[in-house]
């Protein structure tokens, strides 16, 4: 299966038990990852990056090595990880899907999966019309 069918596979068409779609989902490979990760160094979390020294990449930390506070919003759960963003970037990004994927390349200085060759990366799409009315029309929380 190629990179984009499995994206393809796994959007944000899949909503939560209350049918809303959901914010945040991630395709087999990141899924497996996550499962990796958290074999090696337990409960994990996600936050994603505004874009300081890593980029914009999604970071994977051990749950209690990165504090969330009032500033982040936290997005839903991908392979029982919490999911977070900064609340500034939410606001830019709210009308949009993330989907977590894998990618080859190093991770994150201070993410989990640095040293593996392999990085998480963000793909994301516009919610539809109906999926931003689901959401509450301004995809608040």
């Amino acid at each position: 299966m190629s990179a984009m069918e499995t994206v393809e596979a796994t959007t944000a068409e899949q909503a939560g038990v209350d049918g809303t779609p959901l914010r945040v989902t991630a395709t087999p490979t990141a899924l497996a990852l996550i499962d990796e990760l958290k074999a090696e160094y337990g409960p994990v979390m996600f936050h994603q990056s505004g874009g300081c020294c890593d980029g914009s990449s999604p970071m994977c930390y051990p749950v209690g090595d990165f504090i969330v506070g009032d500033n982040d919003v936290h997005l839903g759960q991908v392979g029982g990880a919490d999911f977070y963003i900064s609340r500034t970037q939410f606001e830019v990004w709210k009308h949009t899907h993330i989907m977590l994927d894998v990618v080859p390349g190093r991770g994150g200085m201070f993410s989990l999966e640095n040293g593996r060759e392999k990085r998480f990366h963000i793909r994301s799409r516009l919610f539809t019309q109906a999926e931003n009315d689901a959401l509450g029309g301004a995809c608040q929380l």
